[in-house]
């Protein structure tokens, strides 16, 4: 993939939305807007729910990178979840020798 094509696919994109009852524009790269959409799936919302949700929270005066660092830390999360969850998942195998299992007589 040369570097316009990569521009291309990153490129910002500037969408009118309303906010409480107010219009406004936010520009995001596109990559932004599917992880918007995808977090507002998984927490069963609407994105235009989920901007009101930011634009209340965000401690920053542009709401588009409020956006951004909300997205970015949802996923940064749930990385550090699914991380933390794969290293607990052990086998009997895996434990030291001292340890019982359920399964193991006394």
């Amino acid at each position: 993939m040369d570097q316009l094509e990569h521009t291309k696919k990153t490129a910002v994109i500037k969408r009118s939305v309303f906010i409480n009852a107010h219009k406004t524009s936010v520009s995001l790269e596109n990559e932004f807007w599917h992880g918007l959409h995808d977090i507002a799936e998984q927490e069963h919302t609407t994105v235009a729910m989920l901007m009101e949700q930011i634009d209340r929270s965000r401690d920053t005066c542009n709401l588009s990178s409020a956006i951004r660092v909300f997205v970015f830390n949802h996923f940064r999360a749930r990385e550090k979840m699914n991380s933390a969850a794969s290293s607990f998942s052990v086998s009997g195998n895996d434990l030291p020798k001292n340890v019982l299992t359920v399964d193991e007589p006394i």
